[in-house]
Order: C-alpha cells, then structure tokens, then sequence
C-alpha cells in the first residue's frame, strides 16, 4: 500500500529541518565520480535506472581515456561497450552518450552548455539530468528530484508533490532560498542513507521530531 503523502510543512519547520542538515554536512557532494562538465553530463546519463556506485565502477577506467567528447567518439560504441556492460541499459546508453558527444562537438564546439533547455537537447538527457549538470557544474540553483527526493518530499511533508515536475517546484517554492543550492544533495543523501523507502531508519535521524511520517521506525 502506498503512503499518504504528508501536509506541505510550514515555513519555520521547514527552515529548521534545512538548518540541521546544514549543520551536519554544509558541503554535501554529488556521489559520481567526474573529472569536467563532460564526465558529469556522461556520469549523470548513465545512472539512470542505475547505481552510483556502479557507474563509478564502470567509468574509473573509461574516464580515463575518454574524457573529452572526441576522445569518446575516437573510442567509439563499440568501445564504450566494453567499458559500461556491468550497468543497466548499457547498449542504448552507449549509442545516446556517442550521439551527444558529437552534438557537442558539431554544434557546441566541444563544449556543455549551460543551458537547461540545449543541455535537454541532447540525446539520453532529461530535466533531471540537465539539472544535477546546472548545479554540480555551474552551482546554479535547480533542483533534481529523484526517486529518493520525490519519497522524502511526500513522506515527510518538505516538499509533496503528485509527479517529480511538482516535487520541483514544491522545492523551490517552499525551501528557503539560502539552502536552495544544496537542497536536493540533502535531501538525495538522507533518502539514500536514512530515510530508506522500506525500512526507514528513523531512530538516527536528525529530523525525526519535526517528521510527520506516521508509520516511524523506531
């Protein structure tokens, strides 16, 4: 049976959830491993429906030849293959970063854009990936809801939202800007780490006073 979603939470306790999460990690960080914009936008694109910790298994050795659009079509799919087979989709993911890759090179001069709009453009790229490339890279402030986040926001009233574009714009409406920047990294960490989606961790958590979830594990 799904869960209920929870009431949006007001701004004051919604201040002081972001306010401890701060406290505990000020600097949260993204867990793929990337080197440019390139290897973000590769990384990113090759996670779906996948682990991180996978991915990075798979691009220690790939990032290290083919870190530059030309460098990765000079390897070619069938190359690229040999290097992301472990991970999931691995075939369709090899042809979309080749695609990408030489739109970059063909109309970006070799470049990634900063742009949400040119970064969805590109082949194997949706809102979810443009916005972790917008904030990873360029630290702008855009929010990229995940299965974690879209759990969390619902679970604990932080940002409810019937779709992952409504979690969005929960997010940005609700969170205050001064924790704009981090807040998906928060959020992602904690549903990963914490907030698990079957046996949520809730005797550790931080915020477990001002969480409405009604079925705690404790």
């Amino acid at each position: 049976m799904a869960e209920k979603p929870a009431k949006q939470l007001d701004y004051s306790t919604i201040h002081e959830i972001f306010t401890r999460f701060q406290a505990a990690d000020a600097e949260p960080k993204g867990e793929l491993n990337h080197t440019n914009a390139y290897t973000l936008v590769v990384a990113v694109a090759l996670s779906a429906q996948s682990t991180d910790v996978g991915v990075n298994k798979a691009t220690e050795k790939l990032f290290q030849i083919a870190d530059t659009p030309e460098k990765m079509l000079a390897l070619g799919e069938a190359g690229l293959i040999e290097h992301i087979k472990t991970i999931g989709l691995y075939r369709n993911k090899a042809k979309n970063v080749i695609k990408l890759s030489q739109i970059l090179v063909d109309q970006y001069g070799s470049e990634v854009p900063n742009s949400r709009a040119a970064l969805q453009s590109l082949p194997g790229v949706g809102r979810k990936t443009a916005n972790v490339v917008l904030n990873m890279w360029w630290g702008h402030p855009a929010q990229a809801v995940d299965t974690h986040i879209f759990r969390i926001g619902n679970r604990t009233g932080i940002c409810p939202g019937k779709d992952v574009d409504a979690v969005e714009r929960s997010i940005e409406d609700h969170i205050p800007v001064t924790f704009q920047h981090h807040a998906h990294h928060w959020l992602i960490l904690h549903g990963r780490y914490v907030c698990k989606a079957r046996k949520p961790m809730c005797s550790n958590c931080l915020i477990r006073d001002l969480c409405p979830f009604e079925e705690k594990n404790l």
